[in-house]
């Protein structure tokens, strides 16, 4: 049976990730600075910005294979702690390079980054296209990935890049942008009265896909990718905010408004963004099972229940 580690178990994608591993016949341990509450995983309290304890952490578990979750995953907080997104986000995966590193029989490494560290494009995104990110965030993503390709040519390690674009489901916090406009949504329904619903920028097109999809595609990689490729990981179709407000909006029965929020708008944001996934595809075999629509129904019947 292979072992796999989790950093970042206890936030939104870990709890999914260990569940597709374990279904797959993975045993799974998890680490974070917060208890996690999957079942079937051992788990070791860890600070990734702790190098010992992360290093204790990869003894203890005896991984074949560890995975960097732990991280400042949304756009709009790195703006607002930029120190703290590149600290988590390259210092952090750093002390488990090292941490792999050190290991009598080094583990393989997953890094998790992101569609953000690309530049604008007109078209879909493929994995060759120029790096230019727009924010903190993708800027760290791409500093991390460039510690991997170090580490590799160095050390001779196996790390595993993977750039993922924008994923959903019951779990994410309502800072991100679905989850806060189903949350809204439910909290009017419940409401039984015309509502407001307060949004950023509705004018752009994302790549959404349900975190379902996404863990799948990562066990996929660590299991048949290669490490000399960066894979990306989406469903290939961009949908416009608009448009998937106004489906949220018809799945209540109130009189809903829609109002710009100042406070949801950042600084900088790409147009469109767009997966051209051919090469996790055509390589190993992954295509989406489930729609972004399918995880709006699922987050807003989730704070359905929810909400008093």
């Amino acid at each position: 049976m292979k072992k796999a580690l989790i950093f970042g178990i206890s936030g939104f994608v870990g709890g999914y990730l260990a569940r597709e591993l374990i279904s797959s016949g993975y045993e799974v341990t998890g680490s974070d600075i917060i208890p996690c509450r999957t079942r079937d995983i051992s788990f070791i309290k860890a600070d990734i910005l702790d190098p010992e304890a992360v290093r204790e952490t990869i003894n203890s578990a005896g991984a074949d294979v560890v995975i960097d979750l732990a991280a400042v995953s949304s756009v709009g907080a790195s703006w607002k702690v930029p120190q703290t997104t590149v600290s988590m986000n390259v210092i952090g995966s750093l002390n488990i390079l090292e941490a792999a590193r050190m290991q009598k029989t080094p583990p393989a490494v997953m890094l998790v980054g992101s569609s953000e560290e690309y530049g604008a494009s007109s078209l879909p995104l493929r994995e060759d296209f120029p790096l230019a990110p727009e924010n903190p965030y993708g800027i760290a993503k791409m500093t991390q990935e460039s510690f991997a390709a170090l580490y590799r040519r160095h050390y001779g390690m196996k790390i595993f890049c993977v750039r993922p674009f924008n994923h959903t489901g019951v779990g994410q916090k309502d800072s991100f942008v679905l989850p806060g406009f189903c949350r809204q949504a439910a909290i009017a329904e419940k409401s039984g009265a015309p509502a407001v619903i307060r949004v950023g920028d509705i004018s752009v097109k994302r790549d959404f896909s349900h975190v379902r999809d996404i863990v799948r595609a990562y066990r996929m990689i660590l299991e048949k990718g290669s490490c000399d490729k960066v894979y990306n990981v989406g469903s290939g179709r961009a949908f416009g905010l608009d448009e998937l407000l106004r489906y949220v909006i018809s799945l209540t029965h109130q009189e809903i408004t829609v109002e710009t929020d100042p406070e949801r708008l950042r600084p900088s944001d790409v147009p469109v963004v767009c997966c051209d996934r051919s090469l996790i595809t055509s390589e190993l075999g992954w295509e989406p099972e489930y729609t972004v629509f399918d995880a709006l129904d699922e987050l807003y019947l989730n704070y359905l229940k929810e909400i008093k």
